[in-house]
């Protein structure tokens, strides 16, 4: 590939994952208009998990045929706990929090995900864990401190408080379940099958036959504007999660693995300006300053853990892109430091927000292993280029 066709490549995948992470951004601010104007939190995601599975189970079937199901008797603890906690447990209590606090705030919250992931893996699985990322981690706790403004007793709505904290659990729950998945499962059917789970599961507490169908042909409350309620659905729905979907893994397949994961963060910087734009919601100063030192904090701990993988993977010219797919679990058997070809995916927007569950590399059986650009470039000509296989792109999440 020349150096002008690779600056368009990485242009258009810029502009891709961006545009993604807008897309997930918007979920929070219309979800919680259709909240307000009579739906419940769990009723209005699902809507949105019902609608996206109604329009990603065909695709599945035209994209992947029978090879969709190919495999996934050894994964399918995984794969619904995936939908349980990662798609169901993340969305209902991101929209949760957001019915009950600024959407900003509440999409801050959840992305302390990370954070959690990487305490996990240091006090439950005992990996070891690089110092920047230790200090990443203690940078976005202060801003969290900032934002839950903790110096007026927390005067957050508790319930609220501690949604927004389920969410990021949920989120950091989904990011360990799928790197496990990552290379064993095509990733549209991990999206899908998600998708699924959660509707089901959900389906009960929902209770969709006492929805307020009346709310989706009315003029719904949208800031100074008004929408008709079935818009909104349609836009969490095929905007916020399938589209977004699907341009973040055409952006991300572009893109180096340091570069998607720092495009992610976009997605709460949106969220927080529609919320503003579309709902009139402010944050003060301190919060504002906070949530920046969220991000910050989450960008460096993210940072430190997406390392190239140790050298005792190696095990020739196609080590850098087989070698996470050929050992995935290995930082449980090794004593160096966590990086996140082993254990760390890179964050898109995630927020199946999304919370939609959208991951963002197909397989290395479905793609050669290199998401069909071998050769394109020399090995070494750009840092983190490694980062363009799919082992290294590890599946993205947004709101």
């Amino acid at each position: 590939m020349t150096t002008d066709g690779a600056a368009r490549t990485r242009a258009w995948g810029l502009g891709l994952a961006v545009f993604s992470s807008i897309c997930f951004g918007a979920s929070g601010p219309f979800g919680k208009a259709l909240i307000e104007a009579g739906l419940g939190p769990l009723q209005a995601v699902w809507l949105r998990l019902t609608v996206s599975a109604l329009v990603l189970v065909p695709l599945v079937a035209v994209l992947r045929g029978r090879s969709a199901a190919r495999g996934l008797r050894p994964h399918l603890g995984r794969l619904v706990l995936n939908g349980l906690t990662g798609v169901a447990g993340c969305q209902a209590c991101y929209y949760l929090a957001a019915s009950r606090l600024p959407v900003g705030v509440a999409i801050l919250l959840e992305f302390c995900g990370p954070v959690l992931v990487l305490v996990w893996l240091r006090f439950v699985r005992r990996a070891h864990v690089h110092r920047t990322a230790v200090a990443g981690i203690a940078v976005a706790m202060a801003g969290l401190a900032l934002v839950v403004q903790v110096w007026t007793g927390l005067s957050l709505d508790p319930l609220g408080l501690a949604a927004g904290l389920g969410a990021a659990a949920c989120q950091a729950s989904y990011f360990l379940l799928v790197d496990r998945l990552a290379g064993e499962v095509d990733p549209l059917v991990i999206t899908t099958g998600g998708m699924l789970v959660a509707a089901a599961a959900l389906t009960a507490a929902a209770a969709p036959w006492a929805l307020p169908w009346d709310v989706l042909p009315a003029r719904v409350p949208v800031g100074a504007h008004t929408a008709p309620g079935w818009a909104l659905i349609a836009w969490i729905a095929l905007v916020s999660t399938v589209l977004a979907y699907i341009t973040g893994v055409a952006g991300l397949h572009r893109l180096s693995a340091q570069v998607g994961g720092a495009i992610c963060y976009t997605e709460a910087v949106a969220a927080t300006l529609i919320a503003w734009a579309a709902l009139g919601e402010h944050l003060t100063p301190a919060q504002l300053t906070g949530g920046a030192i969220v991000l910050a904090g989450a960008y460096i701990a993210q940072r430190a853990a997406t390392g190239p993988p140790p050298a005792l993977h190696a095990t020739g010219p196609a080590a850098p892109h087989a070698a996470p797919h050929a050992a995935p679990h290995a930082a449980d058997t090794t004593d160096g430091p966590v990086t996140g070809s082993d254990v760390f995916p890179v964050i898109g927007s995630v927020t199946a927000g999304a919370h939609a569950a959208t991951p963002t590399a197909e397989p290395a059986h479905r793609t050669g292993g290199t998401a069909g650009r071998a050769g394109d470039e020399p090995a070494g000509t750009e840092p983190g280029a490694a980062g363009d296989a799919p082992g290294d792109i590890a599946p993205a999440f947004g709101t």
